[in-house]
């Protein structure tokens, strides 16, 4: 991998970790645990479309590991790796697809995301009532989704594809 490409990974990594820091301190919750606008995303799904699908998942990764070493902890590490790897996969699947938008693939993986961080809840709490909260956290995916899908959609537009091209020196 070149360093150029390097760079522009840790620096859309780094913009992830800073979008999830500032929506940590100045967005609020809504009241509602678990939904949040998901700002760090905006940095995963730019990458979906203009780098490699693996280079978002990496990029994803590290965040995520980072975010927790930082101002986490275990659990909430376990709940954001098990949301990023299952909603990057949907929407490098979708994307593939070409039938979808970006806002329709970002919602997809919020949605998703949601759903498998029901699942790990019910795995580690063991009350499968949380489940009755799905609906809520569904809603919740839709929306702020659909908006970092359209914001997506517009950095993905302005910003040229980042693909390497064979024969260039980067």
């Amino acid at each position: 991998m070149k360093a150029k490409r390097i760079a522009f990974l840790a620096v859309s990594t780094a913009l992830g970790m800073i979008l999830a820091y500032v929506e940590a301190i100045l967005i609020p919750s809504f009241g509602i645990p678990g939904v949040k606008v998901g700002l760090a995303n905006l940095a995963t799904v730019f990458l979906l479309y203009r780098a490699k699908p693996y280079e978002a998942l990496i990029s994803g990764v590290l965040r995520v590991v980072l975010i927790a070493v930082l101002f986490g902890n275990w659990v909430s590490l376990v709940f954001s790796f098990s949301g990023l790897i299952a909603s990057v996969g949907v929407m490098w699947l979708l994307k593939r697809v070409r039938a979808f938008s970006v806002a329709a693939v970002s919602v997809s993986g919020a949605v998703v995301h949601n759903l498998i961080q029901i699942l790990v809840a019910v795995f580690f709490v063991g009350a499968k009532e949380v489940v009755y909260y799905l609906p809520v956290l569904i809603l919740g995916g839709v929306g702020f989704g659909l908006v970092i899908g359209i914001v997506s959609s517009i950095l993905v537009s302005k910003v040229p594809d980042f693909h390497e091209k064979p024969g260039r020196e980067a």
